[in-house]
């Protein structure tokens, strides 16, 4: 048994009092200043009341909603002039000035009946605005971090397979796996993280977790429709006080909200290339204090390659209980099921020869997944909110297939194939409690939150069987001496208290401390199964070793945010955040013919920091423009090497790496700069830069020092424009990627046989999409070319499933969606 309970860490516990003393002490030096009221009624333009209207106070970022009969009251810092927002579904939005202190307003709100998608979709953008990620949002503060919000209604785009080059095209920064079955995964990095699905960031739904394992094994098998979604958001590296360690920070999926009539339907059917279908439909409306949205998705195709098909379907519901306009309790119950055909990798030279091709007949993967949560949420009315989040996790993952140390190994009928099975079991607990309060007449905040979250998950390796179908049963009758073999269970305990808090030092400057503290304990109890053989191939060894690995380690976490904005439409922000990642199931044992893995391989560790500036320039210009930095120590990586004369890639902590870079998305507005305030017409251009610099500072391995790191392509562009006509929407995009490396010696190609499309660069490509829809009454029809320009490349080299070796990416394809709205 190999036990070790570390303490490490970047700052001792003891600095824990100092730090709540800290927040204690500035919250009481705080000087409360008298506070004024506005109240009043919103109506529609019949001059009836309307319920649960955000009145949304954008001058000191506040917000209440109006009751039952239409009334609101808001206390606001002070006397004096506030700019305010009315909002809510269906109606367009109402910018209102009012004076403070001022009862008896009386706002109306005009009903968009009829409206063309043009209208729609700038009245969309006024939302997006107001909702973008501000300073406080409910329970969360991200004050002074590099945020970003893709509103998914005002998209152009193939959403029926999660396109995500179109998706996340206006997210800088951003690097992607991409595949061929259907949107299925999602899998995106950025500043030297690995994209594979998504394990560095961490991932939610409706604010919790839909990870795997959050801290064993983060890899995201599951992505939520994008006909389903609200919103995306992605908060960077700073996140990791609020939102658990990882490097990269949040992505969270904001499914719609139920709309206010008694039901609402909506189905979405699609067709495109390579056989595929998709079929989305949804179900969604409000009855008194009850609302709902649910749907179901279901997903069929070929793929361009053979060997490729696939099959899901996902349902989910979403119940909600208002009890009163400060109480609320929601529900959330997702199901997602899909098996896939993977068509293996390529070698280089088959890759050249035709990427269309597959050397893999007898790969298969299933994904079964149950998702459970329930929140509850209050406002208390002397301006603090409280939330609960409870869910869970009931899932499996299972993969079987011929899976040998060399790509070109032909894949031979009634021989055997490697299983492997993982079954997911977690729950947890979020609480959040948010506390607004003013010094020297300035709005300020302060959060305090604790997490509790257990898993007890377990992985099988194994024998599969000698057939081709996607039978995924242990073959040890068959193939009693296979030598990769193992059985593990991983149950993993986390504990973290966070807490961040806005000062507001003046009118336009803020400082916003935080901290989180972790307890981690991951532990990987089982055995493996160790088979030697000579040159005959006779067993010269056969035995099972057992082991029970814990790690438990605690820690303090700390960050901070700076923000000035030196007038409304502007600022200038900046934070630096300490992070930290676990060692994953993978990292800790699995068996794999070509990889290997470092006995004492440990977690990581380092620092993020971002510094920007980002704003309006009137209705025309809108940007945000950052560098950034990040340091990761004891960096988790593969190299090529070889072990006893036996070539192998092998898995550790490398090394010390820097990856620094600047940032920028620029979004002109050019209809409003050319025809102001057109009901008719909408065009806009955007540019999404990246420019990226990487350096392994130090390494034990002297052919990694001085190295670049892996994952990181110094341009990363992405440009496009959308343009529309009264009801005719249509955006096109170009994306550019210059050649980044897949292992820490930078190797360009693979070294032999062995390491021949597992190794290598990813060279630089180039692919455009065009999109166009058209709105007619209450149906609508989607069409569009992806990658128009049939450019052959690919984004990944695979050392495990779907490969191993290189996975090539979609040629140009075609997709037509009819929508009807009832």
């Amino acid at each position: 048994m190999n036990r070790s309970n570390t303490k490490h860490g970047f700052f001792h516990l003891t600095t824990l009092s100092k730090g709540f003393s800290f927040f204690a002490l500035l919250l009481l030096s705080a000087n409360v200043f008298s506070q004024a009221t506005i109240s009043g009624v919103v109506k529609d333009d019949l001059g009836k009341t309307i319920a649960f209207v955000e009145v949304i106070n954008t001058s000191a970022q506040q917000k209440v909603l109006t009751d039952a009969n239409g009334f609101f009251e808001m206390l606001v810092p002070q006397s004096g002039s506030y700019s305010f927002a009315f909002y809510k579904d269906n109606y367009a939005i109402s910018d209102e000035i009012i004076e403070a202190p001022a009862t008896n307003v009386t706002v109306t709100l005009r009903a968009m009946n009829s409206l063309s998608e043009v209208v729609i979709s700038k009245e969309r953008s006024k939302v997006f605005t107001l909702h973008k990620l501000k300073d406080i949002e409910e329970t969360a503060i991200y004050a002074g971090k590099k945020t970003e919000v893709i509103a998914v209604a005002n998209l152009t785009a193939n959403k029926a397979t999660n396109n995500a080059r179109q998706i996340y095209a206006q997210v800088v920064g951003l690097t992607i796996n991409e595949s061929s079955d259907g949107g299925l995964q999602l899998s995106i990095g950025g500043r030297g993280l690995n994209p594979n699905r998504t394990s560095n960031f961490n991932t939610r739904q409706n604010d919790y977790d839909i990870s795997a394992d959050v801290l064993g094994y983060p890899e995201s098998y599951y992505a939520t429709p994008t006909e389903a979604l609200e919103e995306i958001q992605v908060i960077r590296g700073a996140a990791s006080l609020q939102y658990g360690t990882q490097f990269g920070g949040l992505v969270n999926f904001k499914i719609k909200k139920p709309v206010e009539q008694p039901i609402q339907l909506l189905t979405r059917n699609t067709v495109g290339s390579n056989g595929l279908f998709t079929n989305f439909t949804s179900l969604s409306g409000t009855t008194g204090k009850f609302s709902y949205y649910t749907f179901f998705n279901y997903k069929k195709g070929d793929g361009f390659r053979p060997n490729s098909e696939f099959e899901s379907k996902n349902y989910f519901a979403n119940l909600n209980y208002q009890f009163t306009k400060n109480t609320s309790l929601h529900f959330d119950y997702t199901y997602f099921n899909y098996l896939a055909q993977q068509a293996g990798g390529l070698t280089d030279e088959m890759f050249a020869e035709n990427p269309k091709q597959s050397n893999r007949a007898r790969n298969w993967f299933a994904v079964d997944w149950n998702l459970f949560a329930l929140r509850f949420k209050h406002h208390f009315e002397h301006d603090a909110d409280f939330s609960l989040q409870l869910f869970g996790l009931d899932a499996s993952r299972k993969t079987v297939g011929f899976r040998p140390n060399r790509v070109t190994t032909a894949d031979t009928d009634g021989t055997v194939r490697d299983l492997i099975t993982g079954d997911f079991v977690n729950w947890g607990a979020e609480a959040r409690y948010l506390k607004k309060y003013t010094i020297h007449g300035n709005s300020s905040a302060f959060l305090i939150g604790a997490k509790y979250y257990q898993s007890n998950n377990s992985g099988i390796q194994g024998p599969g069987s000698s057939g081709s179908d996607a039978n995924f049963n242990l073959a040890t009758n068959e193939f009693p001496f296979y030598e990769n073999q193992s059985d593990y269970r991983y149950p993993n305990l986390n504990f973290s208290v966070f807490g961040e808090n806005i000062f507001k030092l003046s009118s336009k400057f803020s400082v916003t401390p935080g901290f989180r503290i972790e307890k981690i304990k991951t532990e990987a109890d089982g055995s493996y199964r160790k088979i030697n053989r000579d040159f005959a191939g006779n067993i010269i060894l056969d035995e099972t070793i057992y082991e029970d690995n814990i790690k438990d380690r605690k820690f303090i976490l700390l960050g901070v945010g700076l923000s000035y904005k030196p007038k409304n439409g502007l600022e200038v922000y900046g934070n630096i955040s300490q992070n930290y990642r676990s060692v994953t199931f993978n990292d800790i044992r699995t068996v794999n013919s070509n990889q290997a893995i470092a006995p004492d391989i440990s977690d990581e560790k380092g620092y993020t920091s971002d510094v920007g500036i980002r704003g309006k320039i009137g209705n025309q210009l809108s940007f945000d423009s950052s560098v950034y930095a990040l340091y990761y120590n004891d960096k988790i990586g593969e190299y090529n090497t070889e072990i006893g004369g036996i070539f192998f890639r092998y898995r550790d902590n490398i090394g010390t790496a820097l990856t620094y870079g600047f940032e920028t998305l620029l979004n002109w507005n050019i209809a409003e700069t050319l025809v102001p305030n057109s009901d008719d017409f909408l065009w806009n251009v955007f540019t999404n830069v990246a420019f990226t610099g990487s350096d392994y500072l130090k390494s034990k391995e002297a052919t990694i020092k001085g190295k670049e790191v892996e994952f990181v392509p110094l341009v990363n562009l992405k440009v496009g424009t959308g343009i529309g006509y009264k009801n005719f929407m249509a955006s096109i995009q170009c994306s550019y990627v210059s050649s980044q490396f897949t292992d820490a010696t930078n190797s360009k190609v693979g070294a032999n046989a062995i390491s021949n499309g597992t190794s290598g660069q990813i060279p630089a490509y180039y692919v455009g999409d065009i999109s166009a829809s058209y709105k007619w009454n209450r149906f609508k029809l989607e069409a569009g070319v992806t990658n128009f320009t049939d450019n052959s490349y690919f984004t990944r080299r695979a050392t495990g499933y779907p490969g191993p070796g290189i996975i090539p990416s979609d040629p140009i394809g075609f997709y037509t969606t009819v929508e009807f709205k009832f």
